[in-house]
């Protein structure tokens, strides 16, 4: 006789758990009480959900579990960044990002437990892909940061460890359990997806018919450097990325943000910031340039401020609207590119606080 192992009740969607709750011959209107006991309530125990029948609780507890993420480790920044490393059920760990900056406050999250992609400069690959995260552990990500931080979480972005978009179909469940207002009830607008170029998954993010921000980590401005530094471009060549983003736009997406690490002496010089101004003029894109940050044993150099600045007045001047992203959480391996899913000793750096 087999045994049927308990569905995590937070990988489903408000529709699947209707459907789920239709075959149990239960009222699919339940499915919206479980959800705000889920996400506004933040109940683990089935027994807690007071507005449900002692009868269906009991049914939901012999069908479904409800999954929560263990915070292994909270490292502080000087500068305010907080870096919460999870647990996964499996033992392995990830790593979520909280940002405050100004009136807004950023919480990046993971979508998989490594990367397959390889990114020279990027830390999240070094250790090789290990799996992708269920939609119940990346909205955990994001319930757990909701719930503690102090002046609310007002952005999200799908740019922690791993290609959001090569784990499409749990980024899309996490993305709708996040968006539902009886859910996290996050506007579309403050959503966030990530990624490398994976064209197939930017012309599936068309058919989510929400209108999240599309991210696209660019780098280089021309397929030679590109390929170098990402190997995803050798099956996706800028022509083909650039045509997706097109597409993209064309089917109703809101703006597109490219976004580019600026690495002294590889990507910096005028020529790539021509070519950068190219593809955003020719995208409708805003850029946002990011000083390289650090990673142990790769040989990658950051730029100065003067570096950037200058990197910076040439898009400018060729009419490109630019942001200028600061590197936050560099003293506790949290800045963009420094995210590789453990912590032992060799990992805590000088003056982190646990």
């Amino acid at each position: 006789m087999s045994i049927v192992s308990p569905i995590n009740i937070g990988d489903l969607t408000l529709e699947e758990l209707r459907a789920e709750l239709e075959a149990m011959a239960e009222r699919p209107f339940r499915a919206a009480q479980v959800f705000e006991g889920l996400y506004r309530e933040g109940l683990s125990d089935f027994a807690a959900f007071t507005t449900l029948p002692k009868p269906l609780r009991k049914k939901l507890a012999a069908r479904f579990t409800i999954g929560r993420l263990a915070l292994e480790a909270r490292l502080e920044s000087r500068d305010g960044t907080a870096k919460l490393v999870f647990r996964l059920r499996d033992g392995d760990c990830v790593e979520t990002v909280l940002i405050p900056s100004g009136q807004r406050t950023t919480a990046c999250l993971s979508t998989q437990a490594g990367c397959k992609f390889g990114c020279a400069f990027c830390a999240s690959g070094l250790r090789g892909f290990r799996r992708n995260l269920a939609p119940s552990e990346i909205t955990g990500q994001a319930l757990h940061v909701a719930r503690t931080a102090g002046a609310g979480v007002t952005n999200y972005v799908f740019m922690g460890m791993g290609e959001p978009l090569d784990n499409f179909d749990n980024l899309a469940r996490a993305v709708r359990i996040m968006n539902a207002p009886e859910g996290m009830g996050i506007a579309a607008r403050r959503l966030t997806v990530s990624t490398a170029g994976l064209v197939p998954g930017i012309e599936r993010l068309k058919e989510l018919d929400l209108q999240v921000n599309l991210s696209v980590s660019l780098h280089a401005a021309t397929d030679r450097l590109r390929s170098r530094l990402m190997p995803i471009n050798r099956k996706y060549p800028l022509a083909a990325l650039i045509g997706a983003c097109e597409d993209y736009l064309r089917a109703g997406g809101r703006m597109i943000t490219l976004e580019y690490i600026l690495i002294k002496g590889t990507n910096d010089g005028p020529g790539d910031a021509e070519g950068l101004a190219g593809i955003a003029r020719r995208l409708r894109a805003k850029v946002n340039l990011i000083a390289y940050s650090p990673v142990p044993g790769l040989p990658f150099e950051t730029p100065s401020d003067g570096d950037v600045a200058r990197f910076r007045r040439r898009l400018e001047e060729r009419k490109v609207r630019v942001t200028v992203r600061l590197s936050k959480g560099r003293d506790i391996f949290a800045a963009c590119g420094q995210l590789a899913g453990r912590l032992g000793d060799e990992d805590r750096p000088d003056g982190a606080r646990g």
